[in-house]
C-alpha cells in the first residue's frame, strides 16, 4: 500500500466539525486519502496508523485566506519549504497566497511553477491568487481565463489599489462573466497614501503619518457601487475599522454578494501597541482604536465578518530591525493562527450568543468552513468522502512564542514573548501525516 494512503483511525478525540455540527467524543477513519467515517468503524475497517487523540481536539484543517509564502522573488525572507513547515505546525492545511510575489502572479507558468513547487513539498495546498491587472499596476486587465486555468482561485490587487475606477470596473465585469471572485483590500489611493499608523492622537503624539478610516470606507463606497453596476462578487480583505464594519454590514442586509476576513492580530491588538516605536506592530492596515478593535470582535460574532486570516506576511531583520516608519510591515502568523483564535473564543465565551454551536466550535468555523466557503474550496470540513486534512490540537497547552519555536524564516511577531493557549500536535494533510510533535 502507498505510505501516503494509510487507512488512519484516530480514537478517543473531541471532534469539531463547524460544518456539520459535530462537538463531541468520536472516532475519525480515513482511508484513500479521504474522510472515511466519523463514529462508528465502518463494515471491514482495518487501520494501518492509530492515533490515540485523548485529551485532543480534532479539527478539520485550517484554511489560511493570506499567506505570502515569498516565493518566487522573495527567498531571502522565507522560502516555499520553510514557510510549508511553519504552515504544519500551525495546522494550516490549505493556503491561498496573494499575487504580490517578484515576478508578480500574472503569468499562467508562475502559477504553474508555484503549484508544482508546492506538490513537491506534499505539505500544504496552495491556491494562488492571480493578479487583478498586469504587473499590480492598475492599467491592464490579466487573461484570467489562463490564469485560472493554471491554478487560481481567484483575482486581487494585494496591496496595490487600482487608481482608474475604469479598469476596476472592466475589471469587475470580466469577472462576472465568468464567475471569478474579485479580492480586493479597501483603500483609497491617495487619502492615507505612505502613512504607517492609524490617524488619531497617538499617531501625532508619535510623529507618525497617519491613515484615516476614511481611506478604508471611501474605497467600500466605491466598490459597492461598482458591484451595484456589475453584480460581481467580491472578497475584501483584512477589513481594519469599525466605519467599514458598518458598510459591509448594510451591504450583506441589501444583498451584494461580498464577504470579508480581518487578520487575526487586528481581532486583539490596537495603535496602543505599538508602544515606543514597537516595529513588530507595523502592519497594514494599521492597528486602529479600542473601539475599532472591539468592532471587529462584534463582526466576528454576529456574521459580518465572514473568516479570520493569519496574514501571514514574513519580514528578515534587515527589513524590521528599523525605525517604525521606515520597518516594512507585516509579521509572522501561521504558526499563531489557532493559538489567537482560541484566545478570541476564550475573550468571547460569556458573550457568544451561539445557539447550538459552542464558543469553540463557533471560533474554528472562521478558520475551517467559514474560510473555504469564501474562497470556493472544497476543504474545512470532515464530511464523509471530504479530502483527509485533518488537525489535532491541545487546546489547553500553552507555548511561548520565541523565534526558536517558529518554523517561519520570519520570527517577527508583536506577540513575541507572549505565553498562548493551542498546541498542534499532529497535522494530516489528503490523509497521510505530514506533521507529528
Amino acid at each position: 500500500m502507498n505510505a501516503l494512503n494509510k487507512n488512519i483511525h484516530i480514537k478517543n478525540g473531541h471532534v469539531i466539525d463547524p460544518a456539520n455540527g459535530i462537538d463531541g467524543l468520536n472516532d475519525l477513519y480515513i482511508a484513500d486519502g479521504k474522510v472515511l467515517a466519523v463514529g462508528a468503524a465502518p463494515a471491514g475497517f482495518t487501520a494501518d496508523e492509530t492515533i490515540d487523540a485523548i485529551g485532543l481536539i480534532v479539527s478539520p484543517g485550517f484554511v489560511d485566506l493570506s499567506a505570502r509564502l515569498r516565493e518566487p522573488g522573495f527567498e531571502y525572507k522565507a522560502t516555499l519549504q520553510s514557510e510549508m513547515q511553519a504552515a504544519m505546525q500551525g495546522g494550516v492545511t490549505s493556503l491561498i497566497c496573494p499575487p504580490d510575489t517578484d515576478p508578480v502572479l500574472d503569468e499562467p507558468g508562475l502559477v504553474e511553477m508555484l503549484k508544482h513547487r508546492a506538490r513537491q513539498l506534499n505539505q500544504a495546498h496552495v491556491h494562488p491568487l492571480g493578479a487583478l491587472t498586469v504587473g499590480l499596476k492598475g492599467q491592464s486587465l490579466t487573461e484570467m481565463v489562463e490564469l485560472t486555468g493554471s491554478g487560481c482561485i481567484g483575482f486581487s490587487q494585494a496591496e496595490e489599489p487600482v487608481t482608474d475606477t475604469n479598469v476596476l470596473l472592466r475589471a469587475m465585469q470580466y469577472a462576472k462573466t465568468f464567475g471569478y471572485t474579485v479580492w480586493l483590500r479597501p483603500q483609497d489611493a491617495y487619502i492615507g497614501r505612505g502613512g504607517v499608523a492609524a490617524s488619531g492622537p497617538l499617531a501625532s503624539r508619535l510623529g507618525l503619518s497617519g491613515v484615516p478610516v476614511m481611506s478604508e470606507t471611501i474605497a467600500l463606497h466605491t466598490i459597492f457601487e461598482l458591484m451595484r453596476a456589475t453584480g460581481a462578487r467580491v472578497h475584501l480583505c483584512r477589513i481594519s475599522s469599525s466605519a467599514a464594519l458598518e458598510l459591509i454590514r448594510s451591504a450583506k442586509q441589501e444583498g451584494l454578494p461580498v464577504t470579508c476576513d480581518v487578520g487575526v492580530h487586528h481581532v486583539h491588538l490596537t495603535d496602543a501597541d505599538i508602544g515606543f516605536f514597537d516595529s513588530n506592530a507595523r502592519f497594514t492596515p494599521p492597528f486602529r482604536s479600542q473601539r475599532d478593535r472591539d468592532a471587529i470582535r462584534r463582526g466576528l460574532l454576529d456574521g459580518t465578518i465572514d473568516a479570520l486570516c493569519s496574514d501571514h506576511t514574513p519580514v528578515d531583520d534587515d527589513e524590521k530591525l528599523l525605525p517604525f516608519a521606515e520597518a516594512s510591515p507585516g509579521a509572522t502568523g501561521l504558526e499563531l493562527l489557532l493559538s489567537l483564535t482560541l484566545k478570541w473564543a476564550e475573550d468571547y465565551a460569556v458573550q457568544q450568543d451561539t445557539g447550538a454551536q459552542r464558543p469553540l466550535s463557533r471560533a474554528l468555523a472562521r478558520i475551517t468552513s467559514e474560510a473555504a466557503r469564501v474562497a470556493g474550496l472544497a476543504a474545512g470540513t470532515l464530511s464523509v468522502g471530504a479530502v483527509a486534512d485533518v488537525v489535532l490540537f491541545d487546546a489547553g497547552a500553552h507555548w511561548t512564542v520565541e523565534a526558536s519555536a517558529l518554523a517561519s524564516q520570519g520570527k517577527h511577531t508583536p506577540f513575541l514573548g507572549y505565553n498562548l493557549a493551542g498546541q498542534v500536535k499532529t497535522t494530516i494533510v489528503a490523509g497521510h501525516v505530514a506533521y507529528q510533535r
